[in-house]
């Protein structure tokens, strides 16, 4: 496994034990933190897609032609 995945499994199975925390003391709590987290996931997943684009002189970047 590359250094990056390693990292992102750690990052996913803190953010698990975090939700499960948080549901033994109150559950609704847990769900709104889990879908707070999952939005957050998804726009980071969206502006590293972005940055790639950008690096490769694509116009994923969000930018306007010319």
């Amino acid at each position: 496994m590359t250094p990056r995945r390693v990292l992102l499994a750690c990052e996913v199975a803190f953010v698990v034990l975090v939700l499960a925390g948080v549901a033994l003391v109150n559950v609704p709590a847990a769900l709104v933190l889990g879908g707070l987290a999952g939005v957050l996931a998804c726009e980071r997943a969206l502006a590293d897609r972005r940055a790639a684009g950008a690096r490769r002189g694509g116009d994923a970047a969000g930018g306007e032609r010319q």
